[in-house]
């Protein structure tokens, strides 16, 4: 799964910021990484340099193979809550849209009854 962090002149130590926000996402969306071929970030301070409330805003955009993308994004007042609310959303969404799938796939096994024979 590849990582790749998009962010606007207002984003300060941006180095910094990529590998732990991979970090994150690795871990966070392990469950998955044979599904998703790259995870995009888009961060922005849609005040710059002036206080708000919600100024930061993180947009994650998931590319699944053989999908459309899956998007979730946070906005809040502080650059690690927006990014941890937006993994939050994107696990969500992975979940209903992939989860599914997943666990057909995974107890899509072989049974170990034999025929004609009930289990206790």
């Amino acid at each position: 799964m590849q990582v790749q962090v998009n962010t606007d002149d207002h984003i300060p130590g941006r180095e910094d910021m990529e590998r732990e926000i991979a970090q994150i996402l690795e871990t966070e969306l392990d469950r998955y990484a044979d599904h998703i071929t790259r995870v995009e970030v888009h961060l922005s301070d849609s005040n710059a340099a002036k206080l708000g409330d919600d100024d930061k805003r993180c947009l994650l955009e998931a590319r699944v193979a053989g999908r459309e993308p899956l998007t979730a994004s946070h906005q809040t007042g502080d650059m690690r809550a927006a990014i941890d609310g937006a993994v939050e959303k994107l696990l969500r969404v992975l979940d209903s849209s992939l989860g599914k799938a997943l666990d057909k796939t995974k107890n899509a096994r072989e049974t170990i009854r034999r025929d004609g024979v009930d289990g206790l």
